[in-house]
């Protein structure tokens, strides 16, 4: 088992012990998410070896991905939540998020995201928004897991700008 499911399940049982709801009920939801992600990967790539569960089929970049989409959803419902007055729920959403962020990497700052994109533009000699697709392609091979795609491409654009 990885070490990253190896955390999250110790974190569950912590949790149970602890009589955390919040935070058991979304571990759950979240070794969840990543259980159905290894069925869907066995499922495609064939895996043959037996393993005690199949979220044991991922690395640890796509379980990082696993999560990611869960905090994307997470926040998403907070939205439509308060979308629709219904402020409980949306608090509640949040709070999931909360737990869930905590086990992906510290995003970049802003700043920290700015240099990176001007650094990619001198390197890459671009010149204007033609330039893009280049520089995002140098700055996400440099970002990673560290930031999203949208936060990226407006950091670039004001490079380029």
């Amino acid at each position: 088992m990885s070490e990253f499911l190896n955390r999250l399940t110790a974190d569950l049982k912590e949790a149970m012990r602890a009589k955390d709801g919040l935070r058991r009920d979304t571990l759950r939801m979240v070794l969840n998410d990543l259980k159905n992600a290894g069925i869907d990967k066995k499922g495609r790539e064939g895996f043959t070896e037996q393993v005690d569960s199949p979220a044991e089929y991922l690395s640890d970049g796509e379980c990082l991905k696993v999560l990611r989409g869960a905090l994307k959803r997470r926040k998403e419902a907070a939205e439509q939540y308060r979308a629709g007055n219904r402020e409980e729920l949306a608090a509640k959403e949040e709070a999931e998020a909360e737990v869930i962020q905590g086990y992906l990497p510290q995003p970049l700052s802003s700043e920290e995201l700015q240099r990176l994109a001007e650094a990619a533009v001198a390197d890459s000699g671009a010149s204007s928004m033609a330039d893009m697709g280049k520089v995002m392609k140098a700055v996400m091979a440099k970002v990673g897991d560290r930031a999203d795609g949208k936060a990226v491409s407006a950091a670039v654009k004001a490079a380029l700008s």
